[in-house]
Formats: C-alpha cells, sequence, structure tokens
C-alpha cells in the first residue's frame, strides 16, 4: 500500500485507540465518523494524518506508538467508556495525562483484578482471540459447599449450564471455612460471566472474584487502582510476532 493511499479508517481509529475494528465498523454504520466534515459510509475508506477525522464531533489524535498497561481494577467500576446508567468507569480513573486507551477485555462491576489498557484498538483485538490460548488465573471466593471430584471434571470441558457449553477449566479447592471457600480458576476461552455461570451450574455463589493474570502479565503487587505501563522491551518479548500482519475476519462465538 502506498504511502499517499493512507490506510483504511477502521485501522486508523483502532491504532488511535478510539475502540477495536469491529467497534468502529458498527460506529460508521451509525453515522457517528466523519472525515474532512464528511460523514464516512464504509470502513474501507482510506486516510492520513492529514485528513481531519472526528467521532461524535471530537477530533481524534494521530495514533501514537501502541503502549500497553497493567491495572488492578477495583470492584465497583464498569469496563466501559460511557455507561447508561451512569456509574463509575475504569476510565474516569485515569490519569489526566493518560491518552485515550481502550480495555483487553473486560472485567464486570463486581470483579477486581488485572485488566490490561491499551491505547491501539488492533492491539486490544489480537490480545482477546482464543486463539491466543492465552491462561487467565483468578482467586475466587466461593459461599456453599465445594464438591472437589465435580470441581474437577470442569477440567474435560464441556460442562453445559443454560444452554451454554464451556470448554475446559482448571478448578482447585484452596481452603476453606465455614460455608466460604477460596479457589484458583484458570480458563483460556473466557466467556461473558463464564466463572460466576458455571460456580452458579455447581450450585455455588461467587462472592468474589479477582483476576491475577492475563496471559504473561500478572496483577503483581499492583494493588487496587494502580496502573504501570509494560516496558516496550517486554511487550516485543511476550507478545505474538504477528500482531501487525492482517487479520481475516471471524464471526464472534
Amino acid at each position: 500500500m502506498s504511502e499517499a493511499r493512507g490506510e483504511r479508517i477502521a485501522k486508523w481509529l483502532a491504532r488511535s485507540g478510539v475502540a477495536s475494528r469491529r467497534d468502529i465498523e458498527r460506529m460508521i454504520e451509525e453515522g457517528r465518523i466523519s472525515l474532512n466534515g464528511q460523514k464516512v459510509s464504509h470502513p474501507a475508506t482510506f486516510v492520513t494524518d492529514r485528513d481531519i477525522i472526528a467521532v461524535d464531533g471530537q477530533v481524534a489524535n494521530a495514533p501514537e506508538r501502541t503502549r500497553l498497561w497493567r491495572y488492578h481494577k477495583p470492584d465497583g467500576r464498569v469496563t466501559t467508556h460511557r455507561d447508561p446508567q451512569g456509574r463509575p468507569t475504569v476510565f474516569d480513573a485515569m490519569p489526566e495525562d493518560m491518552p485515550r486507551v481502550i480495555s483487553v477485555g473486560r472485567l464486570d462491576i463486581n470483579s477486581e483484578g488485572l485488566l490490561l489498557l491499551t491505547n491501539d484498538g488492533a492491539l486490544a483485538r489480537r490480545l482477546e482471540l482464543p486463539s491466543n490460548g492465552w491462561l487467565r488465573r483468578y482467586r475466587v471466593r466461593v459461599f456453599g459447599r465445594v464438591d472437589e471430584d465435580r470441581l474437577a471434571t470442569l477440567a474435560k470441558g464441556g460442562f453445559e449450564y443454560e444452554g451454554v457449553r464451556y470448554g475446559p477449566i482448571e478448578a482447585g479447592l484452596d481452603s476453606t471455612k465455614g460455608d466460604n471457600s477460596w479457589l484458583t480458576v484458570s480458563l483460556r476461552e473466557g466467556k461473558n460471566r463464564e466463572i460466576r455461570r458455571v460456580m452458579t451450574g455447581l450450585n455455588l455463589h461467587v462472592s468474589r472474584l479477582l483476576r491475577l493474570s492475563y496471559g504473561p502479565f500478572s496483577l503483581g503487587e499492583l494493588k487496587a487502582g494502580e496502573l504501570d505501563e509494560v516496558p516496550a522491551k517486554m511487550m516485543r518479548a511476550v507478545l505474538p510476532r504477528d500482531l501487525d500482519a492482517p487479520q481475516k475476519s471471524k464471526n464472534k462465538a
């Protein structure tokens, strides 16, 4: 592709940290994106850094170098930029000098722990893909009687709850006090509210859920609300080498 032609607007905005390419394509359909004062009608529109691209009337900044942060998400914040119910969001808590970022996956409002943030929407989408095979590890406090034999069967995959079948989940009992137990749970697939739903299917109520790691990145000593940028050298060492390769469109599972 020639430099004069530029790149597709969806990719340009994704690299600017506005949203993932898929979300940007939806925003184009909704008429929320303009190019040099004219509404964009197709995601294959090509742009350069000399163009003026606006989202919801706000001019988008040109893409910067890709950056990644570890954030300890506290309980009580939603992982979205705009919440219809007016609840506090993860992004409300960012420092004033923080560039616009999006999250790699999500943690629901009652979940805590490691959340990866990046200014590159294309990177966020890539890191969310199950094909990366990245393990996500959690500490989970549950209320109820833990059946260790039934817990062990989750590792085989195929557990079904309310019509949804889940992939392999490694779950082990760490400690029990009264009716409360702590589990360590690891999975690679990560369907919506997967751990909470599966535990409900085992007659267990999740009272606390803390993500400890996401692939090669760990929560470490970060305290609730703390943020730490991943060094560029570490990013190059652990991220997939084909991040910049063109990706074929896939339907969401």
